[in-house]
């Protein structure tokens, strides 16, 4: 009877103390996992949201770059982290492509997280070289197509949304391309610029301040309407790639078994983040959305990973790429 008070009052405390714990959150420095190269897109995005949330979590937000295998080093080591609050997961589309891209993984993008929230989607833009020699859309079909044997497709490799876009593009002409993969799209933007890649889709928020600058050619953007950020350039829809759509979200997760009350915590600090006048302004220069309220909840967050891995499964497979 006495050890099982004992046992009871042990229990008592400990619970206590972890209320206290989740009260006190967070009492340190929280880590946002980013899967790809310091200054690539996802990159900017999570910087940004890091340094609006350190102001009103009280705490700094770190953010940590884990490269590899097209994100599924970050996602597989977060997987495994602590479920302590001091962990997080920003990821774009490879969250969903993973399943499908490869045959083996240390992860399960639907059972080993929780869902915190959706924050931005990003537009993806069809860029080439400064030289290529092709002045509108229609010249660079017609080009791609007479020389696809000698032209390179720069992505941030298997998986990423730049490779995707890339099949896509692909499959809507009918060719197949050389493709050079990277580790994140920032070293295929610096190879792009220096001459040594010829073709590459990326994200607004790292093409927008190279197309102004002249730096690169823009053939066209890959959303249904013309994005604000760059109005003078039409959509891949509208110049006669039908229904041709690639939209880059973003998703905050943590390891699963992080208490409730952390997720809505950090759920709030990122909402908090979108509304931020310094964050709504940058996120405009890039071109990136912010997600309405509506669907800026754990719930929502996961529903919109499950349609996505129904979407991007068919697609993935009928390209026939894959790894181990």
């Amino acid at each position: 009877m006495q050890l099982k008070r004992t046992a009871t009052m042990l229990l008592g405390l400990a619970t206590a103390a972890f209320a206290q714990a989740q009260g006190n959150w967070p009492s340190k420095p929280v880590t946002l996992v980013v899967p790809f190269a310091a200054g690539g897109p996802t990159d900017v995005v999570a910087r940004t949201l890091a340094a609006s949330m350190t102001k009103s979590l009280g705490q700094t937000v770190v953010v940590e770059n884990k490269l590899g295998a097209g994100g599924n080093v970050a996602a597989a080591y977060v997987a495994k982290a602590a479920n302590d609050g001091y962990t997080f997961f920003i990821h774009h589309n490879g969250m969903a492509t993973s399943t499908a891209l490869y045959r083996k993984l240390q992860y399960d993008a639907t059972k080993d997280f929780e869902y915190v929230s959706q924050a931005v989607e990003v537009p993806m833009t069809l860029l080439a070289r400064k030289d290529f020699p092709a002045s509108n859309f229609q010249e660079m079909v017609a080009y791609v197509k007479a020389n696809k044997e000698k032209i390179n497709l720069a992505t941030a490799g298997l998986g990423a949304v730049s490779q995707l876009c890339g099949m896509m593009f692909q499959r809507a002409l009918g060719v197949q391309l050389t493709e050079v993969p990277f580790q994140g799209t920032a070293p295929a933007m610096n190879a792009l610029l220096g001459g040594q890649v010829d073709v590459m889709c990326d994200q607004t928020t790292q093409t927008v301040p190279q197309i102004k600058a002249g730096n690169v050619k823009l053939y066209g953007v890959t959303t249904k309407q013309r994005v604000k950020v760059l109005p003078q350039a039409p959509t891949l829809h509208e110049q006669g790639l039908k229904d041709f759509e690639v939209v880059v979200w973003h998703g905050v997760y943590a390891p699963k078994g992080t208490p409730a009350a952390i997720v809505d915590s950090m759920n709030k600090a990122v909402r908090a983040a979108l509304k931020d006048p310094d964050v709504v302004k940058r996120m405009d220069d890039l071109g990136a959305e912010i997600v309405p309220d509506a669907t800026n909840t754990p719930q929502a967050l996961q529903a919109h990973l499950k349609s996505e891995i129904d979407r991007w499964g068919p697609v993935i497979r009928a390209g026939g790429k894959f790894a181990d």
